[in-house]
C-alpha cells in the first residue's frame, strides 16, 4: 500500500532513531520496535539495524512490513537459508504472525485485531496531528530546548506587470505543499515570495503610467492594469528600437565603405535621446539613485500588486511570511559579491566582461561559463542571487533553503550553488536545494492565452459550474453553487498539477481535470464529502465513537482499510525524502478506491447498533486521514459536494 518496498521508511538523517523513537507520533513504530526486538536474538543482529531496515511493502499480499535479509550484511549466497532459519525461530507474538519467507525477504503481517485497536483510536484521538512528527524538525531530538531547524521555501515569484505564467503556477502549488510538509515535520518554515520587482522595465512602466495610467483601473485591478499599459508602451518602444537598430546597421555598412557617417550618427543619437526606452532608463536611474518621487510610484505599484496577489494566493490556501524581491538586494551586497569573486580568483575578465569559468575543472566542466558582469559594467542576476543568498543566511541562520523554480533554471542554480561554494560560502551552498519541475503545455483560457492566475482559476471555476449544472436536482440543493464550483475548480487545477512527478511535463486539460471520474481533484472532494454524508446520516456523536467494539470489524475490507490508515505517518515521512506531492496524492487515491469498494460491504445505516458504531469509527478515522492529506496538499476539503456529483457509486 505504501511507497517504498526496498528502502527503509526512515528519512535521511534518521538512522539514529531506532526502536521506540517515534512511537508517540507513529503507532506502527510500536510494531517496528516489537519485531526488531524479537528478531535481534534470533538473527544475532542489533535491534537498531533491523528496525532501520524494516520497510513498508507495495501491496498487502507482501505483508505490512518487509525485511531484505541481505541488507543486514548477510552474504547473498546465504540469504535464502537465513530467511528460512530466522522465520522458523521467530518467537510467537500477540502483534504479528510468524514471518513469511519470500526468497531473501521476510514478510511480516500484523494481526488484525491488535492493529485495529491501536490505529482507529489513535486517529480519532490525534485528529489533525495524526501523521505529523514534530520531532523531525528539532535541531536535537534529545534536547528540544535547542529549538527547531529553520527552512526557507522560496516559491511562486512572479514578475510585477508581467504574465503570471504556468511556471509560476507550478511553483506556487509545489512550494505551498513543501512548506506545509516541513511544517508537519516540525520545522520552523519561512515562506518567501521573491518578486521580480526591479529593473529597467519599471522605468518603462512609470512612463507607461504617465501616458496611459488610470487611477481607477489601478485601484480595481493593479496587476491587470499595469500589464495592459506595459503592453501598450512596448508597442511604441519596439518600433523605435527597431528603427534605431536599422540605422545602426546602415551606419556599420557606411563605415565599412568609408562614407561620411556624421549625419547618420547624429540621427541615431537624436532618435535614442527621444526614445521611450531612454526615458525609461533615466527614470530607473533616478530609482537607483534613491529619488523619492520615482521610488514612491514604484512602491505604489509594488504594494498594490502584492495586495492583489495576497487575495489570489488565499484562494489556493497559500500565505507568505515575507514578500522579498530583486529590489531588496542592496547594490553594495552585489558589489561585495563581485569583489569577493575577483579576490578569491573565482572570476576572471574575458573580452571586457567578468565571468566564472567552471569548465576548467573536470568536476564542474558541465556547468559551463557563468557571466557575472556585462561589458557595459552592469551586473546580472548571478551577483544579485549570490548577495541575496548570503544576506538570507546572515538574517535567518537557516538550516535549509529550497528554491522552487522551473527546470529551465537548472544550470543557473547549479552555477549559483557551486560559485557560492568556491568563493568561500560552502556553509550556505550546502544548505541550498533546487526543487525543479517540468512545463505545463497547452494552458490557455477560452478567451486566448493565459495572462494571470486569476484567468486560470476563473476558467476552471466556470467549467466546474457547468459540470454541476448538468444535474439540476442536486444543483438546486447547493446553498452556494458558485463558491462550491470555485473550490472544486481550484482543487481540480492543483490535483492535475500534482498527479505526476514534478519533473514531468503535463498537458493542461480542462475536460479531464474537472471530471468526477478517474483520479481527479473533484473525485477526491467527492470521496471526502461522501464520508461526511455518512457521518451525518449515522447520527452518532463523537462520544458514541469513543467506546466501540472494534473486534466486530472482521471483514477483509475493514482490515485492509486499517492497514492503509496505519501507513499514513510513514507516507508523510517518506514524502520528506521524495519531496513529491504525488507521493501523498497516490496514497490518498489508493485509500479512496478502497473506501469506494467498502461501502456496500461495510454499511452503516441499517446495521446492528454496535456494528454501526464500529464501522462509523472506522469511516471517521478514514475521513480524518483523507482530510489531513488533502490539507497537507493545500486543498480545502468540502463536506457537501456529493450533492452535486454524479452517482458514481
Amino acid at each position: 500500500m505504501t511507497m517504498n518496498s526496498n528502502k527503509s521508511s526512515t528519512t535521511k538523517g534518521d538512522s539514529g532513531h531506532g526502536p521506540g523513537a517515534f512511537e508517540a507520533s507513529n503507532p506502527v513504530d510500536i510494531y517496528r520496535s516489537h519485531i526488531s526486538e524479537l528478531l535481534a536474538p534470533v538473527a544475532q543482529k542489533p535491534a537498531k539495524d533491523i528496525y532501520d531496515r524494516l520497510a513498508w511493502t507495495q501491496t498487502f499480499d507482501k505483508g505490512d512490513l518487509g525485511l531484505a535479509v541481505p541488507s543486514l550484511r548477510v552474504p547473498p549466497t546465504e540469504a535464502t537459508a537465513k530467511a528460512a532459519e530466522w522465520s522458523a525461530n521467530f518467537p510467537s507474538s500477540d502483534l504479528v504472525e510468524k514471518p513469511v519467507v519470500a526468497g531473501t525477504f521476510l514478510q511480516f503481517f500484523f494481526k488484525p485485531q491488535p492493529l485495529m485497536g491501536l490505529i482507529v483510536p489513535s486517529i480519532l484521538r490525534k485528529k489533525t496531528v495524526y501523521g505529523t512528527n514534530p520531532k523531525l524538525g528539532l535541531r536535537d531530538e534529545s534536547d528540544p530546548s535547542k529549538g527547531k531547524k529553520r527552512i526557507i521555501v522560496e516559491f511562486s515569484s512572479p514578475n510585477i506587470a508581467k504574465p503570471f505564467h504556468a511556471g509560476h503556477l507550478r511553483s506556487t502549488i509545489i512550494g505551498g505543499f513543501l512548506a506545509n510538509l516541513y511544517e508537519a515535520a516540525g520545522w520552523d518554515v519561512l515562506r518567501m515570495n521573491y518578486l521580480g520587482d526591479w529593473g529597467r522595465q519599471f522605468g518603462l512602466l512609470a512612463e507607461a503610467y504617465n501616458m496611459y495610467g488610470s487611477e481607477d483601473k489601478l485601484q480595481k485591478d493593479p496587476i491587470g492594469h499595469l500589464f495592459d499599459i506595459y503592453v501598450a508602451i512596448n508597442q511604441i518602444s519596439k518600433p523605435e528600437e527597431d528603427e534605431i537598430k536599422e540605422k545602426k546597421e546602415q551606419l556599420k555598412k557606411a563605415s565599412e565603405m568609408g562614407r561620411d557617417t556624421a549625419a547618420l550618427e547624429q540621427e541615431i543619437e537624436q532618435l535614442g535621446s527621444k526614445s521611450v526606452n531612454e526615458k525609461a532608463r533615466q527614470y530607473f536611474k533616478r530609482m537607483e539613485d534613491g529619488d523619492d518621487a520615482a521610488l514612491a510610484l514604484w512602491k505604489r505599484f509594488r504594494d498594490l500588486s502584492i495586495e492583489r496577489y495576497k487575495r489570489t494566493y488565499s484562494r489556493l490556501n497559500i500565505r507568505y511570511d515575507e514578500y522579498s524581491g530583486e529590489s531588496q538586494v542592496e547594490m553594495e551586497r552585489m558589489e561585495r559579491a563581485a569583489q569577493q569573486l575577483a579576490k578569491s580568483g573565482v572570476s576572471e575578465t574575458s573580452e571586457g566582461a567578468v565571468i566564472v569559468d567552471l569548465t576548467k575543472k573536470p568536476k564542474t566542466k558541465k556547468l559551463g561559463k557563468a557571466l557575472v558582469r556585462k561589458k557595459d559594467g552592469s551586473s546580472l542576476y548571478l551577483t544579485r542571487d549570490i548577495g541575496e543568498a548570503v544576506k538570507r543566511h546572515e538574517l535567518y541562520q537557516f538550516d535549509k533553503m529550497i528554491y522552487v523554480v522551473a527546470s529551465q533554471q537548472d544550470l543557473h542554480l547549479a552555477q549559483l550553488f557551486k560559485i557560492l561554494e568556491l568563493m568561500g560560502h560552502q556553509d550556505v551552498a550546502e544548505k541550498c536545494q533546487h526543487i525543479n519541475f517540468g512545463m505545463v503545455q497547452g494552458m490557455s483560457t477560452r478567451k486566448g492565452t493565459v495572462k494571470f492566475l486569476d484567468d486560470i482559476l476563473r476558467d476552471v471555476g466556470e467549467k466546474m459550474h457547468e459540470v454541476m449544472q448538468k444535474n439540476d436536482t442536486k444543483y438546486q440543493q447547493v446553498e452556494n453553487p458558485e463558491q462550491t464550483a470555485d473550490t472544486l475548480g481550484i482543487t481540480a487545477v492543483m490535483v492535475q498539477d500534482m498527479s505526476g512527478k514534478r519533473v514531468n511535463n503535463y498537458e493542461f486539460s480542462l475536460e479531464r481535470m474537472t471530471s468526477f471520474e478517474g483520479d481527479t481533484g473533484p473525485y477526491l472532494q467527492y470521496a471526502h464529502a461522501r464520508l461526511c454524508s455518512i457521518t451525518r446520516k449515522a447520527g452518532l456523536s463523537a462520544e458514541d465513537l469513543e467506546a466501540v467494539d472494534l473486534s466486530l470489524l472482521q471483514e477483509s475490507h475493514a482490515i485492509n482499510l486499517v492497514r492503509a490508515l496505519s501507513s499514513w505517518p510513514d507516507v508523510v515521512q517518506n514524502t520528506l525524502k521524495t519531496q513529491e506531492p504525488v507521493t501523498v496524492l497516490a496514497y490518498l487515491f489508493k485509500m479512496t478506491h478502497m473506501l469506494s469498494s467498502s461501502y456496500d460491504v461495510l454499511k452503516v445505516v441499517g446495521s446492528e447498533p454496535e456494528v454501526k458504531k464500529a464501522r462509523m469509527a472506522l469511516y471517521e478515522a478514514a475521513r480524518q486521514v483523507l482530510n489531513n492529506g488533502m490539507k497537507l496538499l493545500g486543498l480545502s476539503p468540502v463536506e457537501r459536494s456529493a450533492r452535486i456529483t454524479p452517482d458514481l457509486l
